[in-house]
């Protein structure tokens, strides 16, 4: 099943901006920022992840939902969700 990319815009915004803090917590570890302030900012890029992975599975369901001869087995699904856990 492919995902259609207008659906998952959400996704795909919070993932360009989970890269961007990406980069600045691999700045603060480089220029020796405090351990608290970069593992707070590596908590903040790993939600965001999550919350990017979440949005793309649920739009995936949806579709299955939409396109039942496209859908994704129990199994496949199953292992999607279990991936994000």
């Amino acid at each position: 099943m492919e995902l259609d990319p207008s659906d998952i815009t959400p996704a795909i915004n919070r993932l360009k901006r989970a890269q961007g803090q990406l980069a600045a917590v691999i700045r603060m570890a480089e220029d020796g920022k405090e351990c608290k302030d970069v593992v707070t900012q590596l908590s903040a890029v790993s939600k965001a992840l999550d919350r990017a992975g979440f949005l793309i599975v649920a739009s995936g369901l949806e579709q299955c939902f939409k396109n039942p001869d496209e859908a994704m087995d129990k199994k496949e699904m199953e292992k999607l969700f279990l991936s994000l856990a």
